[in-house]
């Protein structure tokens, strides 16, 4: 019974900590939790703790495995959306797209509409150059929230690299940097609209202001570099 008591006080502490950003200390208050005495409700918070820990610090793989154990088990309808979603974006990001697609698949055929399902469908057809798909998924985010940041960059983005509607495009990445001045990625995207509607002057001046933010963005460098050794 102490044992169990001081398992749950492990588990407070863990969460406080997660809720502070503080998540290695987090994940190490967690980790050494002897869950041997936890209800299965218990230990399906303990592995939905763990998974958001390991995602915040980028160990994806680690993060996989909690998810799923809550995706599995979980009582919680709206616990299980988040943990979907939040595997959808990490196959996303681990270039796993099929299974991001599955993950998504099962959320919209269990009701769930999201902006949040709408973006992460998105970024996973961009990933695989499927931009008219791409452009539909963000479309529909707009739908949902007209005043949604990242389906407006992305949609300018896409509508704006692919020569699809350059002007709208433009004026998509403008709203968002508009809404959002120090996001690097907003800003990259605004700099590569005005350079492909023709205006490097303008392009330049975003790029550089976005490169300033993240000067080591691989994808901000590259159009850096392209738009300088041009003007050369």
């Amino acid at each position: 019974m102490v044992e169990n008591r001081f398992s749950e006080d492990k588990l407070r502490e863990g969460i406080r900590l997660f809720n502070l950003k503080r998540w290695e200390a987090a994940l190490q208050d967690l980790l050494n939790i002897d869950a041997g005495q936890f209800s299965a409700e218990e230990n399906t918070e303990l592995a939905y703790y763990l998974g958001l820990c390991y995602m915040k610090l980028d160990r994806f793989d680690d993060a996989l495995l909690y998810l799923e154990q809550v995706v599995t088990n979980s009582q919680e309808p709206l616990r299980v959306y988040q943990c979907r979603l939040t595997l959808a974006y990490v196959y996303v990001i681990t270039k796993r797209t099929k299974l991001a697609e599955f993950e998504l698949d099962r959320l919209s055929k269990s009701g769930f509409e999201s902006v949040q399902i709408y973006t992460t469908m998105g970024y996973a057809a961009w990933i695989q150059k499927q931009y008219k798909e791409a452009v539909d998924y963000y479309e529909k985010a707009l739908e949902l929230d007209e005043n949604n940041t990242t389906a407006m960059n992305c949609l300018g983005y896409i509508l704006a690299d692919t020569n699809r509607d350059i002007a709208r495009g433009l004026r998509l990445c403008r709203k968002a940097v508009d809404r959002a001045p120090q996001n690097a990625a907003y800003l990259d995207s605004l700099g590569w609209a005005y350079y492909k509607s023709g205006d490097t002057q303008e392009s330049r001046m975003w790029l550089r202001r976005a490169f300033e933010l993240a000067p080591h963005n691989s994808v901000i460098r590259a159009h850096m570099r392209l738009v300088v050794e041009e003007r050369n």
